[in-house]
Order: structure tokens, then C-alpha cells, then sequence
């Protein structure tokens, strides 16, 4: 006797979240390949007359 399967297959919302994940991977591995953000550190939002050191130079 051949029977169907039991079970349908994998729910609709686990492909789609699958889906949504790797997407989300891909646009950071882009981001960060292609250096889109720019650059980072403390430095970054102050302004370039402020006449204060870079962070790290210590006497």
C-alpha cells in the first residue's frame, strides 16, 4: 500500500524568513565589501576644527 506523505513540506513562513535572512546577509556583505558606510570611529562626528587630537594620541 502506498501512502502520501505525512508531512506537506516546510511552512510557508520558515521559506520566507529563509528568504529575509539571506537577503539581510547579502546587503552587509555588500556594505562591507564595497565600503558604502564610509568611515567609523569617534572621529567621525566631530568636526574637522574642533583642534583636538584624534582619539588614541596620547602623550
Amino acid at each position: 500500500m502506498a501512502e502520501g506523505n505525512d508531512y506537506p513540506g516546510m511552512p510557508r513562513w520558515v521559506k520566507i524568513s529563509g528568504i529575509l535572512a539571506a537577503v539581510l546577509i547579502l546587503l552587509t556583505a555588500m556594505i562591507v565589501v564595497f565600503d558604502i558606510g564610509g568611515p567609523h570611529g569617534p572621529g567621525r562626528h566631530m568636526s574637522p576644527d574642533t583642534g583636538m587630537p584624534p582619539a588614541g594620541d596620547g602623550p
